[in-house]
């Protein structure tokens, strides 16, 4: 017996339109707008790479101070290959200052004995000591010269000598641990939803040309009646790769955290109290007047009627620095305003 069934694809597709060394073009279907953007704003800014975080400088000589060359140094992007497994956080490590399973020691030593002036490149940083492994923390080099970013100029008797420890970490906290240059976004080229309202002058037609994603798709006919309920499912992401990961480790590290998200907000929803006792209650809380107090809730200080205590004033508008005084002198913070 012969059965007649349309398999539509089941779960996200993804098809690739362009892949080059460190950018990949591709489009994304069959997922929602929210996941399609968080993985969007994931990739830019919590995929782990390595960094210059500390910079040592035994001797500048040259007419850049300290602080602006430190600042250059961080944002030479560096080989990160593999860090999200082979490094640990130096805020997770367990060394005193910094270790070969948190950091990558880098120095460079450059001195102009010439008539010439003298350039200074991220070529000229040498890891120095162990490394989790025999990638990361090297210069990423793209020219055809294998120079890399410039650093500073030296004239002659002018000398550079300096430590940079490199550091893992992640863009939210700094954007010179970005993984990418940009990662371009689009959904629904013809504007099909309705989701755009074009400013235009004239002609939107002519004022807001189709983007190529436009090619992939096809506008609705002018007399289709309107679906509101209609959702977006098919997007196209251009990831653009500064040089520290190749794309589709940046796509992938960025799947591996949302993953990782995901599962605790789900262990939370499902075990809000941490770990359950035997009357069903979370065994590191206690009970004070019928309701539950964490060990680390706030309590008032002893001789302080917790009746009329805020944060801003205490009983009769007298605060922790008293009345209305504090340690910069008279304030109107201290007032009873009837809080």
């Amino acid at each position: 017996m012969d059965y007649e069934m349309d398999i539509e694809p089941a779960g996200p597709q993804v098809t690739v339109r362009e892949a080059e060394p460190y950018r990949v073009d591709f489009k994304l279907s069959n997922v929602d707008l929210s996941f399609a953007n968080a993985l969007r704003r994931t990739m830019l800014a919590e995929v782990p790479t390595l960094a210059i975080d500390v910079v040592e400088i035994e001797k500048n000589t040259s007419v850049i101070p300290d602080e602006f060359l430190a600042h250059r140094l961080g944002l030479i992007p560096l080989n990160s290959k593999n860090c999200d497994q082979d490094m640990e956080y130096a805020r997770d490590c367990t060394c005193d200052t910094h270790c070969a399973r948190c950091s990558v020691t880098l120095t460079l030593h450059a001195r102009c004995s010439g008539d010439e002036v003298m350039k200074v490149y991220s070529r000229d940083l040498v890891v120095t000591g162990e490394r989790a492994n025999e990638w990361v923390g090297n210069p990423v080099i793209t020219d055809p010269e294998g120079k890399g970013p410039l650093i500073c100029k030296l004239r002659r008797g002018q000398e550079l000598k300096l430590t940079c420890i490199a550091k893992k970490g992640i863009a939210k906290e700094h954007a010179k641990w970005a993984p990418t240059a940009a990662v371009g976004f689009e959904y629904d080229p013809h504007n099909n939803l309705r989701h755009v309202d074009y400013w235009y002058e004239e002609d939107p037609a002519k004022e807001w040309p189709i983007s190529e994603n436009g090619k992939w798709e096809t506008p609705n006919p002018p007399d289709q009646p309107f679906d509101y309920d209609a959702q977006p499912s098919n997007f196209y992401l251009d990831v653009e790769s500064v040089g520290n990961l190749e794309p589709d480790a940046i796509i992938q590290q960025a799947i591996y955290v949302l993953q990782t998200k995901l599962a605790v907000v789900i262990d939370s929803l499902n075990n809000p109290d941490g770990h359950e006792g035997a009357n069903g209650m979370a065994e590191d809380e206690d009970m004070v007047g019928g309701a539950v107090r964490s060990p680390d809730a706030y309590e008032p200080p002893e001789g302080i009627d917790g009746g009329g205590f805020t944060a801003y004033g205490a009983n009769g508008g007298r605060s922790a620095w008293g009345g209305g005084t504090t340690p910069y002198g008279t304030t109107p913070y201290g007032q009873n305003y009837g809080y």
